[in-house]
């Protein structure tokens, strides 16, 4: 017997979920996860713990050129990178590798890392937290993007107030970096 495929249709808030119940999958339309601003990166959520059950959170990460975190530690969760436009420069523990579209990378948990776009357009990569739970720092230490448009903040001292105090709730550690 042929069964016609059910169609999602995107309607209402729920936008993200398309139709689907949480055991049957998750269809998140281009632009339309939950997004959040840091200095200079925007991070938009593909799916979380909550939907997971913990497993894992996995979103999409836009750098712009010369942006990057400083180095880090995930104390809780593993972090991996698949490289999907721009060029970049990772470092993991003394190691710095060029990546470029098509490349991975995964950083395991208690590892010092950091990552600069290297590039003269933005990078774009997804990122993947096993488990999941690092979603709580970007909701608490990011602001919530609203007009995608404007572009992220700058740097500044409420938005480093606000990064600071959330990170070690997550399990997050920054490093200077004259450290690494």
């Amino acid at each position: 017997m042929n069964q016609t495929p059910a169609v999602a249709t995107p309607t209402g808030a729920n936008a993200g979920t398309l139709g689907f119940k949480l055991d049957q999958g998750k269809y998140v339309p281009t632009g339309t996860g939950p997004a959040y601003w840091g200095p200079g990166d925007e991070v938009t959520f593909l799916i979380t713990g909550k939907e997971t059950d913990g497993a894992v959170f996995v979103s999409e990460l836009s750098v712009p050129p010369a942006g990057g975190p400083p180095p880090h530690i995930h104390h809780r969760e593993d972090e991996s990178f698949y490289i999907r436009e721009g060029t970049l420069a990772i470092c993991v523990g003394d190691t710095t590798v060029n990546v470029s579209p098509g490349d991975y990378v995964h950083v395991p948990r208690g590892t010092v890392h950091c990552f600069k776009n290297t590039g003269n357009t933005p990078a774009k990569m997804l990122v993947t937290f096993t488990p999941a739970g690092m979603e709580k720092f970007f909701e608490q230490g990011f602001y919530p993007a609203g007009d995608r448009s404007v572009g992220p903040p700058p740097l500044t001292d409420e938005l480093l107030a606000r990064m600071l105090a959330a990170a070690p709730k997550c399990g997050l550690e920054f490093l200077p970096p004259e450290m690494h």
